[in-house]
């Protein structure tokens, strides 16, 4: 196992193997990776000790990646669903998991699924800190400093990939948030957690004011932290106010520290903001957080579409993905309803990678648009084996497919003989 960290060694002008495999996947050189790891653009994602998957690259330059949200809350426990939501997230196309358990034995739960994921996985450490207080019969604000860096160690020994962490919560940037006043408060659990934290206490956030002890768990396990936005807009009303912006000028100081201490970062972005605020957003955080990979939640340009909310997050990644963001977080049909089913997961993952498809080509990423190329092409020629071959959901497209009987195959049942490209096609 090499020593040092990934970014240490890509200052020392070392391509890990990691690096390797990534520059691999994403068509690029390894020094590419290598220079975006230096540079702070870029993070490759991996545990030290989650040896049977691949790293996974993400950043400048590379293809927007997505995430999906799996885990059990305090109504519903069955691990067995979650290890399967974890399967069809991947195999829908999914780059990355987060364990986000709430209910039941939240570090058997994390074991078991970092142990069937075929791709990297991320948790958020606070919420089994928070579950254990109520397993011992305790109020969550009576958990110690000790609690909160214990279970980001577990997270580090049970081989996870990254973890995100709401350093940028404090006492300072929740009172802008009282001060201005908000519709709907702070909607992150975390967020919430450690607010009440501090006002029970009296006290800073320890994950701020010992930061440094946070650092150590993570370069120990080369674990990627992902600084979490505790204090995101849940509602377009309270979007871009001045606790979401606080938080984010900690967040970019906190940067600046992680990366001396040779630990990578990257920085996780609003929930609600209205569409013509969210490439601001993005430029914002780019500013003052060097760069690092942003990893947006949604962002979701509407409040009124439950039920439909993978489709208004995807209206919303895609936009923040043209901007720069590197990294989006799925929304399922299920958000802010329920606890999402399997065919949720699959609805959420598939709505995420057309957002990210489109921000690729925005962003002009090599490659990106030959295969709408391709498709163009298929459908030319009427070749249907091929279109679906380049479909996203190939599947999907399958059972849709209905040919005409009318046009002799040449066409769908929407335009039968009526077909533009048929009836445009030159005459043999």
């Amino acid at each position: 196992m090499a020593a040092g960290t990934q970014l240490e060694l890509a200052r020392n002008g070392t391509v890990s193997e990691e690096m390797a495999l990534c520059a691999e996947v994403e068509g690029v050189s390894p020094e590419f990776i290598r220079k975006g790891i230096e540079a702070g653009t870029i993070v490759v994602v991996r545990n030290r000790t989650h040896r049977d998957i691949a790293p996974l690259a993400i950043g400048k330059g590379l293809r927007t990646k997505i995430n999906a949200n799996v885990g059990t809350s305090g109504d519903h426990v069955d691990i067995d669903l979650e290890v399967n939501k974890v399967k069809t997230a991947a195999a829908a196309g999914a780059d990355a998991v987060m364990d986000l358990s709430t209910g039941g034995d939240v570090r058997s739960i994390r074991k078991t699924i970092v142990a069937a994921s075929p791709v990297v996985v991320g948790t958020v450490p606070i919420y089994q800190a928070a579950t254990l207080m109520l397993d011992q019969k305790r109020a969550i604000v009576e958990m110690t400093a000790d609690d909160m860096f214990r279970v980001c160690e577990d997270n580090g020994e049970d081989g996870v990939d990254f973890i995100t962490v709401h350093c940028g919560v404090t006492r300072r940037s929740v009172a802008c948030v009282e001060d201005q006043g908000r519709l709907l408060g702070i909607v992150s659990r975390g967020g919430s957690i450690l607010s009440r934290w501090m006002l029970f206490n009296k006290r800073e956030n320890p994950l701020y004011e010992y930061y440094d002890r946070l650092l150590a768990v993570a370069k120990r396990y080369d674990m990627v932290l992902s600084l979490g936005d505790g204090l995101r807009p849940g509602c377009l009303a309270d979007a871009t106010d001045r606790g979401q912006v606080q938080e984010l000028l900690l967040l970019g100081e906190l940067t600046k520290r992680a990366r001396d201490c040779g630990v990578q970062v990257m920085i996780e972005g609003p929930g609600h903001v209205p569409l013509k605020e969210i490439e601001s957003n993005v430029l914002l955080q780019k500013r003052l957080c060097g760069g690092a990979p942003f990893y947006v939640l949604g962002p979701l340009p509407t409040d009124i579409a439950p039920g439909y909310d993978h489709i208004t997050s995807a209206v919303g990644g895609a936009v923040a993905g043209a901007a720069g963001a590197d990294f989006l977080c799925y929304v399922t049909p299920a958000e802010h309803l329920k606890l999402p089913s399997l065919e949720d997961v699959r609805e959420g993952v598939t709505a995420s990678r057309i957002a990210a498809h489109i921000a690729d080509i925005a962003k002009g990423l090599p490659g990106a648009i030959e295969r709408d190329h391709a498709m163009a092409r298929f459908r030319k020629k009427f070749d249907w084996d091929g279109q679906i071959n380049a479909a996203l959901d190939p599947e999907r497209a399958m059972n849709l497919l209905e040919r005409s009987d009318s046009a002799a195959d040449e066409g769908c049942t929407m335009c039968g003989e009526f077909c533009a490209i048929r009836l445009g096609k030159t005459p043999d």
